[in-house]
């Protein structure tokens, strides 16, 4: 007998998968049909239709079914659910890859456990001036407008931001240059970082070690970069050692992810109508770790097609190191 005052159970209505014994096994083949082009592995389901689409083609093969119960069939019956693709594979492999990792992160590990000086240097994306539209929200009580068409040439100009990162104390400087984004201009970021903030944290003599991507205005294949790296040890009376991340490594770079995540954070949302509201901008940036960043404008343009002296390049001193040289190599004063 049933307790009293529980009324007597009420049938309720049947799911959709349950009243209809053919609606999963149909929208699994759905699926399946428009996986063209998919992103995950074999065997593993994908698609980019939306419910609406799917309930369409369902009813087409007479089994009426609406959008919400196509969705939730495609989580609770399929196991699917939204995700956004990711940019995680390599387009392509160095066969130095783990052997650099292994030189670098020794290097590395000399240079903080003594104190020396190690700065992760890269230039960001570059940034095009003007009513751009930007991702992100902003609270506001009006409308933030912003051009309909995100064409170069209306541009104003464009900023090179390129950052150097201190490892051990995580600071850094951003140089806001116009222009190319040459090896002279990767130099004159790492001169400007020691004199504003590097010569104030470690002493004179102290080597300085650069980890670098291995393309762009800094990379191992660029005569004009490490000429100017030869200028500033002359300069600064220092010796300067280099460490190349591998090919298709750039995001491995610390700069990457302890400094650049953070500036593109700060720049959303907002229209980038001068370089001074994006050194503004990124002088604001911090992190719950203290990350600070000074910002330096360049006070000269940095033309294009500029090469190293060919009195340089015939009498090149870089002392390269025994384990991978074209990745690993210093400079010492002259």
């Amino acid at each position: 007998m049933r307790p009293p005052g529980v009324s007597e159970k009420r049938g309720g209505r049947k799911k959709a998968s349950v009243a209809d014994r053919q609606l999963v096994s149909l929208l699994r083949e759905a699926v399946q049909d428009h996986t063209a082009g998919s992103p995950v592995e074999p065997g593993q389901l994908w698609t980019n239709r939306s419910p609406a689409e799917l309930a369409r083609d369902l009813a087409e093969q007479g089994h009426a079914v609406d959008p919400k119960t196509v969705k939730g069939m495609l989580k609770e019956e399929l196991g699917l659910s939204r995700r956004q693709m990711v940019k995680t594979l390599s387009m392509g492999e160095s066969a130095d890859r783990d052997a650099q990792f292994h030189e670098m992160q020794k290097i590395k590990a000399e240079f903080l456990e003594q104190g020396f000086p190690v700065v992760s240097v890269d230039t960001k994306k570059k940034e095009l001036l003007g009513n751009f539209y930007r991702s992100g929200p902003a609270w506001t009580n009006g409308r933030v407008r912003a051009w309909d068409h995100d064409f170069p040439s209306s541009s104003w100009g464009k900023v090179i931001p390129y950052g150097v990162y201190d490892v051990a104390r995580n600071e850094s400087l951003v140089y806001l240059a116009q222009g190319a984004d040459t090896g002279q201009l990767a130099v004159d970021a790492v001169r400007r970082w020691w004199h504003r903030l590097g010569k104030w944290r470690y002493a004179a003599e102290a080597p300085l070690l650069l980890l670098a991507d291995c393309g762009g205005s800094n990379g191992y294949r660029i005569p004009l970069f490490r000429e100017q790296l030869q200028l500033l040890a002359n300069q600064l009376g220092k010796v300067i050692r280099v460490c190349h991340l591998p090919p298709y490594c750039s995001k491995y770079n610390p700069i990457d992810h302890r400094l650049f995540c953070h500036i593109s954070r700060s720049l959303q949302s907002l229209l980038l109508r001068s370089v001074e509201l994006i050194r503004e901008a990124i002088e604001r940036t911090t992190t719950r770790q203290g990350l600070r960043v000074v910002t330096e404008l360049a006070r000269k343009l940095y033309p294009p097609g500029i090469k190293a002296s060919p009195a340089y390049l015939n009498q090149e001193k870089v002392i390269r190191n025994e384990t991978l040289p074209k990745f690993n190599y210093r400079f010492e004063p002259q």
